[in-house]
């Protein structure tokens, strides 16, 4: 969780839990820090309380995105990226560098992002697909409507029931990676309205599968 750096965040949980009662061992060995570390956090909380948690700034040259904290980064994160006028709502490390150096006109390497990012608690993830036509209201009323129907009529007739769909195979669009919350994946509407192979197929609860390829896009009709 801690990975390289600790965000203010992760140290808050950490204090917390010491005051909770838990053991510095415990807690170091569950936020992946140093124990030297979680007492230096402890030692600073308790005296200037959550200001103490703050990252304090180093020696040496002033960091370029000094005035751009954690928080900020993660606002912009957690926008998609398609709300700066990109294509997809995928971030990537040149596509946050750009809209740091036009929203802030800090002009930074592609390294000092990516360090930045992993500092506020920003990982390098695979989204999970949300379909924007997945109506969550629709399917509760047909799982509580129409399913019982359906199971009444496969006992009433000792049928075999198979699970038909249609679909267009292959031009499912193809997700790359994004930058997110550590531990919280992602997810990006994408459609399924695309061009590809018609293909119809319908399969019974033991795995019996019949299926068949069409030339033309299938219809509702």
């Amino acid at each position: 969780m801690a990975g390289a750096y600790s965000t203010y965040q992760l140290r808050v949980r950490a204090v917390e839990a010491l005051r909770r009662g838990l053991s510095v061992t415990e807690v170091a060995a569950a936020y992946q820090v140093h124990r030297t570390t979680l007492f230096r956090w402890y030692s600073r909380h308790t005296q200037e309380g959550d200001d103490g948690l703050w990252r304090r700034p180093g020696s040496g040259r002033p960091r370029k995105l000094g005035d751009l904290n954690e928080d900020d980064l993660r606002n912009i994160i957690l926008e998609p990226a398609s709300h700066f006028g990109y294509e997809t709502d995928l971030w990537t490390v040149r596509r946050l560098r750009a809209v740091i150096q036009d929203v802030s006109d800090i002009a930074v390497s592609q390294n000092t992002v990516w360090r930045r990012l992993r500092e506020a608690g920003l990982t390098y993830q695979k989204p999970e697909r949300a379909y924007a036509e997945m109506d969550d209201e629709a399917r509760r009323e047909w799982v509580r409507t129409v399913l019982p129907q359906i199971r009444r009529t496969v006992r009433k007739h000792r049928a075999i029931l198979y699970f038909q769909d249609e679909s267009n195979v292959s031009l499912t669009a193809f997700l790359g990676k994004t930058w997110a919350p550590s531990g919280q994946t992602p997810r990006v509407q994408v459609t399924g309205k695309r061009g590809g192979v018609a293909a119809m197929s319908a399969i019974s609860k033991v795995g019996y599968l019949l299926f068949r390829l069409y030339d033309k896009r299938i219809t509702s009709t």
